[in-house]
Parts: structure tokens; C-alpha cells; sequence
């Protein structure tokens, strides 16, 4: 329910540049949608399946999805440099130590696990400082931040390439270990909340919201996360296997698949507000069907994809990225449609691990089914599966 409030404004020279640094921080931690850049370089290194390397990118967002849940809790309890700090140096020590890794295993515990942590240390705390900045805008703030994320291989992905093919996918873990080890820290210090609240006087009626014991209890709340698993396994499955898609099925050079994955990175980024965007003019259902509909045309074009099929791999993989920016604006503005704000943190972290499970669940089952039929059809049939659950369901979804 949205409600109209009276803003006491308070004054600093510029609160615009928390946003700055909030989107240059996400950026950083967004490196991790590069991994495809990575996943072939190991593959041949470590001589691994497909399934095997795909475990630190599936490990590192799931860690990433289920930190994010507990750190939650303590962004109130301690300052924003000290999280950040924290996690930036988790965040460089996982890429620096991945340099070393002699096996696959060693590489998920590094990169998987010690860099998903420190990301979900640090995702919240930015948003939320840029939230209590801007109380009147909050949805177009934390939109522009998030962005951040989603942009990050548009950048990464082309200097994550470099550095492989100038020092060795190792080193490369190495000096981008070091850059975030120094960056992330840095900007740190210069994000700060109101040293006082921004006084929020209501005009309207009281704030109808559900808490996170009575949400998890309820149909529509099942249906959402379900959604929302379904989006995000679709979605990080693609971005994955973006790169090896573009090479082996395409027939893109090893240097040009990485400027399509910075292009894509650009749809991930713009996804993100304009769902959120258009779940606010229309209505989450809506949204949902409309979500799953691109995502499933998408599919049963690549099926007709081949050596050569550019344009349907730009269209498509355009349509795949931006959806999973998309779902990340849909499912936290469908939980405060739902649900209230009073109580929106806990309940948003709640349905975040709906991300970690779409990050398992996708990575794991399209590994398999690749290395099984050995032909990326196969992660397209899956998908177009996927998308008709999803309609059914969202479309199904009862109203709370």
C-alpha cells in the first residue's frame, strides 16, 4: 500500500554521491556475472565437466543469497564502512586466494564461498544507506544502485578477458583480488547514513504490513518464491553459460563473445528499473506473465540458432538478461506490494533465498543436462519448461 508522507529534509552538500559510490561498489561485487569469461579457461586448466565448473559460480550466488539473509540483520547494529570493510576484504581475499587453487574444489571453497560471503556482507548496506538518504526516493535510488551490479560485466567482462590472455586465468584471480581488496574498503569510508533520521510524518492511514512469520504462511508467499526461483535459475543458468554459448554453438570468436557479454550486461542493468518500474503501473501478475512470455520466446528462438545465428543470439540473450535484472525488481517491489513496508527487510530477506536456490537448482540441472545430450538445446527445452510452471503459477497467484 503506498502512502503519502510529509519529508523534514535534512541537508548534505551532496547525498547524490552515495549513490555514485554505492553503483561502483556493486559494480565490483557484480564480477561475478563474469564468469563465463572464466568458466572455459577452467575447464581446460583443471580439466573439469561442465557441472564441475559451474560449481564456484553456483556456490559464490547461493552464498551470496543466503549471507545476505543473515547480515541483514545487522546493518542497523553497525556502521556501513565497518560491513563494507569487512566484506570487501572477504570479497578480496576469495579472488586473490582463488589464484591458487589446484582443483576445482578449491576453487568453489575461494570463490564460491568466501566471495559470495563477503558479497552478501556488503549488498544491503549501500541500499540501505541510499534509502534513508532519499525517503521520498526510494524505489528510483536503490534501482540506480542495483544497476551497478547488473552493469558490471559490461566493463568486467572485457578486463577479466584481458587479464586472462595477458597473465593466465590464475593471475587474473590474483590482480582482481588485489583491486577489489583496495577499492571496495576505500569507498567504504566515504559512505555514511543521516547522522539523524529523516523525520517521515504520515499524512494517510496506517501501514498495513504482514510479518515475516504470518507472510511465510501464506499461498501468495509460496507462489512468489516459487516465481522467483523459477526466474533466477533461468536467468543465472544464461548468464553462465553466455559466453560458451556464444562460442560453441555461434561460432563467436574468443574475443568477440566477451563484448556480447558486456552488451548483455547493459540489458541485465536496464532491467532492473524498468520492471520495477512497469510492476508498479501495472501489476505484479502482469509483470509476471509478461516476464516469462520474452523469457520463453527467447528460448524457442535459439532453437533455431546455429553457426552464424547472430542476431538471434543478440536478440535473445538481450531478452534473457535483461529478464533476470528484471526479476530482481519484480520479486523485492512484489513483496512490498504484498506485504508492507514496515516489516520489508525481514520479509525481502526472506524471499531473497529464493535467489540462492535458483542459482543451485539452475547452475547444477543445465550442467547436467549438457554434459548428458552433449547440445545447448537441451538448457532451451529446459528453460521453455521452466516458463510454462512459472505462467501457470504467477497467474494462479491469490491475492493477500
Amino acid at each position: 500500500m503506498l502512502e503519502e508522507y510529509k519529508i523534514d529534509k535534512i541537508r548534505e552538500t551532496n547525498p547524490w554521491k552515495y549513490v555514485v559510490l554505492g553503483i561502483i561498489i556493486m559494480m565490483c561485487l557484480g564480477t561475478v556475472y563474469s564468469w563465463s569469461i572464466f568458466r572455459s579457461p577452467i575447464e581446460t586448466l583443471f580439466g573439469v565437466s561442465t557441472v564441475q565448473s559451474g560449481m564456484p559460480y553456483m556456490f559464490s550466488l547461493a552464498f551470496y543469497a543466503f549471507s545476505m539473509l543473515v547480515s541483514g540483520k545487522y546493518i542497523d547494529r553497525f556502521s556501513p564502512k565497518s560491513m563494507m570493510s569487512v566484506g570487501g576484504l572477504l570479497v578480496g581475499i576469495g579472488w586473490f586466494a582463488s589464484g591458487f587453487a589446484t582443483n576445482i574444489y578449491m576453487l568453489t571453497l575461494t570463490y564460491g564461498i568466501i566471495i559470495g560471503i563477503g558479497v552478501g556482507i556488503i549488498y544491503g548496506v549501500p541500499i540501505s544507506v541510499v534509502a534513508k538518504w532519499f525517503p521520498s526516493k526510494k524505489g528510483l535510488v536503490v534501482g540506480l544502485v542495483l544497476t551497478g551490479f547488473g552493469l558490471s560485466p559490461f566493463i568486467t567482462a572485457p578486463a577479466a578477458k584481458a587479464l586472462i590472455e595477458g597473465f593466465g586465468v590464475l593471475n587474473a584471480f590474483k590482480l582482481l583480488g588485489l583491486i577489489f581488496a583496495i577499492i571496495i574498503p576505500m569507498l567504504s569510508w566515504f559512505i555514511k547514513p543521516p547522522e539523524k533520521p529523516l523525520i517521515m510524518v504520515k499524512l494517510s492511514h496506517e501501514d498495513e504490513s504482514t510479518t515475516t512469520q504470518d507472510m511465510i504462511k501464506l499461498k501468495s508467499f509460496k507462489s512468489l518464491y516459487i516465481c522467483f526461483v523459477l526466474g533466477t535459475m533461468i536467468g543465472l543458468t544464461i548468464i553462465g553459460m553466455t559466453n560458451s554459448i556464444g562460442v560453441d554453438l555461434i561460432g563467436l570468436s574468443a574475443i568477440t563473445a566477451p563484448l556480447f557479454v558486456s552488451v548483455f550486461a547493459v540489458f541485465n542493468g536496464v532491467g532492473r528499473p524498468l520492471f520495477g518500474w512497469l510492476t508498479d503501473k501495472l501489476s505484479y501478475k502482469k509483470v509476471m506473465l509478461l516476464s516469462f512470455s520474452l523469457i520463453l520466446s527467447s528460448a524457442v528462438l535459439m532453437l533455431f540458432a546455429n553457426d552464424g545465428s547472430v542476431l538471434i543470439y543478440a536478440i535473445s540473450f538481450s531478452i534473457f538478461w535483461m529478464n533476470l535484472g528484471g526479476w530482481l525488481a519484480i520479486a523485492p517491489t512484489s513483496t512490498l506490494l504484498l506485504y508492507g513496508s514496515t516489516n520489508y527487510s525481514q520479509n525481502y530477506g526472506v524471499v531473497f533465498t529464493a535467489y540462492g536456490i535458483g542459482a543451485i537448482a539452475g547452475v547444477y540441472v543445465s550442467g547436467l543436462l549438457f554434459d548428458y545430450f552433449n547440445h545447448h538445446n537441451a538448457i532451451f527445452y529446459f528453460i521453455i519448461s521452466l516458463c510454462v510452471i512459472g505462467i501457470v503459477l504467477s497467474q494462479s497467484m491469490p491475492k493477500e
